[in-house]
């Protein structure tokens, strides 16, 4: 179905009734529907936003559009959870309503500040030549969940030297003062990151550009974040626009980080090692963090990317988000792993020990569509071994490490349905170990892959049919020994 601009910039509201059902059952109708992850009750979701902690609640907003798997008039949407693992849909928080925002409510974040969680977002507006004017809009919430617009933008004009792609930003509280990133794209279409500084959250100050490095690294920059872990200062960052290298950057759209000293306010410097990925995988995008109420740095991202059709489009929605994870520092590189929380979701347990030797194999007990599988591959002779997820007579999403080329890789040719596929269907990277680990999630239309205790990490969709629920475990030209646990999950969000 194409969809024209009325049709994209209609509300809910707007759709009859009987639309409105009939889109709510083909989307519950769907079989590829989600257990454990959050994703929309119908239409298509995006970014993450507002992702703070505030009045006892883990509090997550998106990027929502409700009446189809289209980028259309965007809303905020709610939802909360006290464990990062039961999520309550609360409802459409953020709608566009006024003249700063009335064709979208787009990307933002959230930050505490006397008792109440303010939200500082970009405002969509276009006039009648459908010509964009961003504003960056402030809203407020208090302890009942009842939210309020500050009557104007905080930030009402885009800098000299930038274009109208001035959008996401992202606030965070360092002493007395407040700080936001905001993403941009330079004149002569670059992308950067500019800084603001602010002592109430209304008046902001222009600081300027950061200067890490990048004078032409990508069209434009989206969903810039800044925090510290460890003692490092880390910047999160989409760049729009980049060659794909190697095995690097093979997506449309890359998400990814700079690692280093703190940032310096004053200069507004950030001296790092260089751009790195943030998963290896085929959807990825727009990761926002949070700082839990323990000190962990939490990481939410968008499983999906912009302008690409998925197999759920035909039922009436599109994407959901990552599960949450929990960010640290080593050796220079940052680690994810999924929130230990997780852990509470574990049901029947199966394990397995075997060694397999120019073979393919499957293992009672090793078989579902909603599990986490973990599994260690040593004392490996092997050319390449691995384990295939969601096997059946058609479909399987493999999943292994070359010994030849010391590399990780992820295949989805065979998963089923397939999305994205002119940007192919093999992810690899680097990776030389004497152990393989393997953490897997894998949900009913997703995987979710962290090796050797999150030094990597890989994202996919994948859409198998019902019977591919076959875990099988392989090794070619040679042997390697298998131990591998594997946990049913019992979680509806």
């Amino acid at each position: 179905m194409e969809w024209n601009r009325e049709q994209r910039y209609r509300r809910w509201e707007d759709a009859l009734e009987a639309e409105q059902m009939q889109l709510v059952t083909m989307v519950n109708q769907c079989s590829w529907r989600q257990s454990f992850h959050i994703q929309p009750v119908t239409g298509l979701l995006n970014d993450p936003n507002g992702f703070a902690y505030y009045n006892g609640e883990y509090h997550l907003f998106y990027q929502w559009f409700p009446l189809g798997p289209v980028h259309g008039l965007k809303n905020w949407y709610h939802t909360k959870s006290k464990d990062l693992i039961h999520w309550e849909n609360v409802g459409v928080a953020i709608e566009p309503t006024t003249e700063f925002d009335s064709h979208g409510v787009y990307s933002g974040s959230g930050v505490e500040h006397d008792g109440q969680l303010y939200f500082m977002y970009t405002g969509n507006s276009r006039n009648e030549s459908w010509i964009r004017t961003p504003y960056q809009c402030l809203a407020f919430m208090n302890e009942k969940g009842q939210i309020q617009k500050h009557e104007k933008p905080v930030i009402a004009n885009v800098p000299e030297g930038y274009t109208d792609h001035y959008r996401d930003p992202k606030v965070w509280k360092h002493g007395s003062e407040f700080f936001a990133v905001i993403g941009a794209q330079r004149s002569n279409e670059t992308g950067t990151i500019i800084l603001y500084r602010s002592s109430d959250l209304t008046q902001w100050n222009l600081e300027g550009e950061l200067e890490i490095g990048f004078k032409d690294f990508g069209y434009m920059w989206e969903c810039p974040d800044y925090f510290e872990v460890d003692g490092h200062g880390i910047l999160l960052f989409c760049p729009q626009g980049i060659n794909s290298e190697g095995d690097c950057y093979q997506n449309i759209y890359q998400s990814g980080y700079v690692l280093g000293d703190k940032l310096n306010i004053q200069e507004r410097t950030l001296v790092h090692t260089g751009f790195q990925e943030l998963d290896r995988g085929f959807d990825f995008y727009a990761p926002q963090t949070m700082e839990a109420p323990d000190g962990r740095r939490i990481l939410i991202g968008w499983m999906g990317l912009p302008e690409i059709e998925y197999p759920t489009d035909k039922n009436g929605w599109a994407h959901c988000l990552t599960l949450p994870r929990e960010l640290t520092v080593r050796n220079g590189k940052l680690r994810q792993l999924p929130v230990q929380e997780l852990e509470r979701l574990r049901g029947n347990k199966a394990e397995a020990h075997l060694l397999i030797e120019n073979e393919t194999r499957q293992v009672e007990k090793f078989a579902g569509e909603v599990y986490e599988l973990s599994v260690e591959f040593s004392n490996f002779t092997a050319e390449q071994f691995g384990v295939e997820l969601r096997a059946g007579d058609k479909n399987k999403t493999i999943l292994k490490y070359d010994t030849l080329a010391k590399k990780v890789i992820i295949d989805r040719s065979e998963s089923g349905e397939l999305a994205g596929i002119q940007y192919g269907t093999v992810r690899q990277c680097p990776m030389a170990s004497e152990t393989i680990h393997f953490r897997i999630f894998v949900d009913v239309s997703s995987v979710e892959v962290f090796v050797n205790d999150g030094e990597e990490v890989f994202t996919a969709r994948i859409f198998p049919d019902e019977n591919s629920q076959a875990i099988r475990f392989f090794a070619q030209n040679g042997k390697s020994e298998v131990k591998a646990v594997k946990y049913e999950l019992n979680s509806d969000c």
